[in-house]
């Protein structure tokens, strides 16, 4: 043997080379081998059970579950409206609903601008839509959408009047003594401050009409939508309608004696109809799925709840609430009050077309109760987004036709207002051009995004915009019936 050759080494009596399964080393590494797959069998078996039902597992594994896979660590049980048949007032309601009858032209009905098949919204891209006896006029304002009108409060300013109801509110002395008192700032995730010191509730866009069945009422006298001239003309109608029979079945024979109890009726079977239909508050988003822990959010739109939430982001939730209610109701996304945000005018609107003319929402043109309420000029009701990404129009004169432009507002409109508004006399982008000069002081500035100041970055990236759309995407009814 030489140096350089290796001895044969014999295996260690403690560490045979070969020992039988039998051997006490044998069965200790058997042991060991059961043990580790054991382990992993219990930890892979743990995962899965935190994947599938993250609701069980403690907070902080089940939000870090909820990022990695979209589902909600948290759900809830939403109360919705038990379904049931129509009674026979809704049934008509339904009919006078689509009745293009009860137009000047003959071809509009409530279902015109109202469209089942685009979240009882408008069917079209126009910023506002025609109407009037040809259908050749420009509405006023967009068309809302019809849905979850059924949990609209009543109009007020300070304390629920509900409980006075003896002593009715007066609205303007409320807005007086509310006048004086600092507007509260809207935080995202923290319960609302000082609701009572602003206006709330109500519906169009001004809240002037209480009730669906006012609001039913006011197409039809209005001259650029059903444009019938007065009742009298809406009762011949209705006298001549198909449902005419149904009409004095279900009020009395006498109904089209008495002009407006027989259009009060109409419209209050129209209001029934979309109380009592379900199609009008599904609550089938796929968010709604997602509280109750049936479906589960992509990332992007994971991410984009998420910065809908932050109130140092977006801060959307601030005004559009985004949690049930603790009783189980699901969220509408609005907190119904109002809000002045200083949107670019709309010169493609007839009425804009007269450089005197602003629509100043509560105080006016269309609503005159408060006129004098001048702090509330530029003030509009902040909608749900429940269907937002359905719409083709936003805000209270159409301006934007897409949610990627309604964000660019909110997110540069002070840091860079030179991308939304026109240049004045002095070179100057001209905010909030809108409103008159003497209320511009209304616009919110102290809410995020809108608390950064010309030239700051703006609150969030192209990314995250781009995120919170597709969060909005998630509130669009009917999700159940495609999955």
């Amino acid at each position: 043997m030489t140096e350089l050759s290796t001895p044969s080494v014999n295996p260690s009596p403690l560490e045979p080379k070969n020992a039988p399964s039998g051997s006490p080393t044998g069965s200790r590494r058997h042991a060991l081998a059961l043990c580790a797959a054991a382990v992993v069998i219990v930890a892979l078996g743990a995962c899965g059970f935190a994947v599938a039902y993250p609701q069980y597992m403690p907070d902080s594994i089940g939000e870090i579950v909820e990022d990695m896979t979209g589902a909600n660590a948290h759900p809830v049980t939403l109360q919705r409206p038990a379904a049931a048949p129509l009674s026979a007032v809704a049934m008509l309601g339904k009919e006078i609903f689509f009745d293009t009858s009860l137009s000047a032209s003959g071809k509009q009905s409530c279902a015109t601008c109202h469209s089942p098949a685009h979240a009882y919204g408008p069917p079209n891209d126009l910023a506002v839509q025609l109407g009037g006896e040809h259908m050749t006029l420009q509405g006023y304002r967009p068309p809302p959408s019809l849905m979850y009108l059924y949990r609209q409060p009543n109009f007020s300013i300070g304390p629920d009047s509900a409980e006075n109801d003896d002593n009715p509110a007066n609205l303007a002395q409320l807005a007086s003594q509310a006048a004086g008192t600092q507007r509260a700032q809207k935080t995202a995730g923290a319960a609302p401050a000082a609701a009572e010191m602003v206006p709330q509730g109500g519906l169009f866009w001004d809240g002037r009409v209480d009730t669906l069945q006012q609001q039913a009422s006011g197409p039809m006298l209005n001259p650029v939508e059903m444009a019938n001239k007065d009742d009298g003309e809406v009762l011949r109608k209705l006298q001549n309608a198909r449902y005419a029979k149904t009409m004095m079945q279900l009020f009395g024979p006498n109904i089209f004696k008495d002009q407006r109890l027989a259009v009060a009726e109409a419209m209050f079977a129209v209001a029934r109809y979309q109380v009592e239909d379900p199609s009008f508050h599904p609550y089938t988003s796929k968010y709604d799925y997602w509280l109750e822990g049936k479906a589960r959010l992509s990332r992007a739109e994971l991410r984009g709840l998420h910065l809908f939430n932050d109130p140092d982001k977006a801060n959307c939730a601030g005004c559009h609430l985004s949690k049930p209610s603790r009783d189980g109701l699901p969220p509408m996304f609005t907190d119904f009050q109002y809000e002045a945000l200083g949107v670019p005018r709309n010169t493609a609107l007839t009425q804009n077309h007269d450089p005197h003319f602003f629509d100043m929402g509560i105080c006016g043109p269309f609503r005159t109760d408060l006129k004098d309420q001048t702090q509330y000029c530029g003030m509009f009701l902040t909608p749900t987004l429940r269907n937002s990404a359905t719409r083709h129009a936003f805000f209270h004169n159409g301006i934007y036709n897409n949610l990627d432009d309604v964000m660019a507002f909110y997110n540069a409109r002070n840091t860079d207002p030179a991308r939304f508004y026109p240049r004045g006399a002095d070179g100057k982008p001209e905010k909030y051009n809108d409103i008159p000069p003497a209320y511009r002081a209304n616009v919110d500035v102290k809410d995020a995004p809108f608390d950064r100041k010309f030239g700051e970055q703006p609150a969030m990236t192209d990314q995250d915009m781009r995120d919170i759309v597709a969060f909005l995407h998630t509130l669009t009814d009917g999700y159940g019936q495609q999955h």
